[in-house]
């Protein structure tokens, strides 16, 4: 049975840091692109960062240059390291992994505010 497990989530303030962490069970991890969606109140799903597994990474335009994705093979990890949080990356974040099939996580909620 495939599992995904988001943990790091918060309340945060503005410009300050958070660092979410995926674990995944279940599956051969190494061969899935993994990613990260959040879904705001009121607005449909989005992707935020994804990762292949060959390492490529992908940002919505939004994010680039302080959201950091990254993978542990080892560890069956994903991990999103987000900087300079704004108030409009509040948001339920959550864990996908895609493959043949696709995976998602129960999510976890961030909280950017002052």
């Amino acid at each position: 049975q495939v599992q995904l497990v988001e943990s790091g989530g918060g309340l945060v303030q503005p410009g300050g840091s958070l660092r979410l962490s995926c674990a995944a069970s279940g599956m051969i991890f190494r061969l899935y692109t993994m990613a990260w969606y959040r879904q705001a109140p009121g607005k449909q799903r989005e992707l935020v960062a994804s990762i292949t597994n060959g390492g490529s990474t992908n940002y919505v335009d939004s994010i680039k240059g302080r959201f950091t994705i990254s993978r542990d093979n080892a560890k069956n990890t994903v991990d999103l390291q987000m900087n300079s949080l704004k108030p409009d990356d509040t948001a339920v974040y959550y864990c996908n992994a895609k493959r043949n099939v696709v995976y998602w996580g129960q999510g976890t909620q961030v909280t950017v505010s002052s």
